[in-house]
């Protein structure tokens, strides 16, 4: 725990490193080759045929958790000690991304939580899809703002026009409020986009604790080889809706989860909901 600890400190200090579309990051030490064996033939076809079967996809259920609040100031990870991860999302800048993204939670009842931009046509394009899933909760909205802007270079006002944007587009197309978490694109904030936020509302910047580090082309094995870093209890895990190579490796990712006895959960599975 002393080694993540620190790793979480640091990880919070340089968060804007592995954020949505900031400077590229790719591990030298990643290898892009995968080995495969291969399958046994069979030397017999079966007397008999056995009528297909088609399992029904899991009917997700929120973990039965004990809420604890909010704490103040930036969301970096999960609270306590516990074997839960979420697994956050970012930007959309691929419907097909989106598309596959939701249909993967939807086949495996994976619990995510979704920081769009509502600029996006993901967004519109693929809501019959994803608003079933919104509207159980097996998949949460956050605020990333309508159009990825630096927070940091906008006015009080530009802030909070770029928050309100997001927030009515996505009320008006999913029926949801996203208050009070917003991801500060590229993890850029301070205490003036922070006041700003709150004014209206988001009061809770979610950062994360580990990367997928997919802002950018990888390959998908370099994907998997972030996962297995990052995968890891109690973390808040950033992902990106932008390229295809996570698609291809969504096998792979549950697998590390259920090797680990991860349990995915969204923001509002493990915090209360904030009165007043």
């Amino acid at each position: 725990m002393d080694r993540r600890r620190f790793l979480a400190l640091s990880l919070a200090g340089g968060a804007a490193l592995t954020g949505c579309r900031a400077a590229s990051f790719t591990d030298p030490t990643s290898s892009a080759a995968t080995t495969s064996a291969a399958a046994a033939p069979t030397t017999a076809a079966p007397t008999t045929t056995a009528a297909p079967t088609t399992s029904a996809p899991p009917t997700p259920t929120a973990p039965q958790l004990v809420k604890v609040p909010i704490p103040p100031g930036k969301l970096t990870g999960l609270p306590g000690e516990g074997s839960l991860l979420a697994w956050t999302v970012d930007d959309g800048d691929d419907t097909a991304v989106v598309r596959d993204y939701t249909q993967f939670a939807k086949d495996s009842g994976t619990r995510l939580t979704y920081f769009l931009n509502g600029s996006k046509p993901a967004w519109t394009d693929n809501a019959a899809l994803l608003r079933p899933l919104v509207t159980s909760g097996q998949i949460q909205l956050g605020n990333h703002t309508w159009s990825h802007a630096d927070l940091t270079s906008l006015s009080r006002a530009g802030i909070q026009d770029e928050l309100q944007r997001n927030h009515d587009f996505v009320l008006s197309t999913y029926g949801v409020d996203m208050r009070p978490y917003y991801r500060p694109p590229y993890g850029y904030r301070n205490a003036t986009t922070d006041a700003a936020a709150a004014e209206i509302g988001y009061t809770c910047p979610v950062l994360w604790y580990g990367s997928l580090s997919d802002s950018g082309l990888l390959t998908p094995q370099q994907v998997v080889d972030f996962a297995d870093q990052w995968f890891l209890p109690q973390h808040i895990v950033i992902g990106h809706l932008n390229y295809t190579p996570v698609t291809t490796v969504f096998p792979q990712l549950t697998q590390i989860i259920a090797s680990r006895g991860l349990t995915t959960v969204t923001l509002d599975d493990v915090f209360l909901e904030p009165t007043g």
